[in-house]
């Protein structure tokens, strides 16, 4: 009896532990998320960071507006709102599995539904990375530029080519490192607060 007192004090502690490690890492994701993930600056503008990509969108200034093709850049009227969605989801999916119970079973595998929304969740951010690389890739080649690395782009105005210089910024690898402490935090969850739960 005095045995199993001590497990379940130690339960309880791990369960706590766990979820300040996973509320921690849901602020990371959020701060990953504000972050800049790429950015690319034109030689011929003033300052830098002329066109700034983030999870919702690519903020432009107004010279690139005025004299870039919008195409280019821009992304369907729903892409903004279904980003936000699905931040939502997610942290609504975190904060959820710090508090259910419930198992699934998988044939002959029994998976906590925490674990499983704790995965999704950090799988699917890191999906969202590759996603954001490979459009940004696709657009920068439709301008006929790098989406990495320095290029020449035509002025859509004038006909002229302009040097710009892209590259991926410290929020797509605070991102990343995001979603890989998410989803190995799914893994581990048992360590902390039992096989059973």
């Amino acid at each position: 009896m005095q045995t199993d007192k001590v497990a379940n004090g130690r339960g309880g502690t791990g369960v706590w532990i766990f979820r300040v490690l996973l509320v921690a890492a849901a602020a990371f994701m959020v701060y990953s998320w504000f972050a800049p993930w790429w950015s690319a600056t034109v030689a011929a503008l003033p300052g830098k960071d002329h066109l700034v990509m983030r999870p919702w969108g690519v903020e432009v200034v107004a010279q690139v507006k005025a004299s870039g093709d919008a195409s280019l850049y821009s992304m369907p009227w729903f892409f903004t709102p279904f980003m936000w969605t699905y931040l939502t989801v997610c942290m609504l999916a975190l904060a959820a599995s710090l508090f259910v119970t419930r198992s699934l079973s998988i044939g002959p595998i029994k998976l906590p539904v925490a674990v499983i929304l704790i995965g999704l969740v950090g799988l699917s951010y890191m999906l969202a990375l590759g996603v954001a690389y490979g459009v940004g890739e696709l657009k920068a080649g439709w301008a006929g530029a790098k989406f990495i690395g320095t290029s020449s782009v035509k002025n859509a105005m004038s006909g002229a080519k302009v040097k710009m210089v892209s590259d991926l910024q410290l929020g797509y690898w605070l991102a990343l490192g995001a979603g890989g402490v998410i989803f190995v935090l799914a893994l581990i969850r048992g360590l902390f607060v039992g096989k059973s739960r």
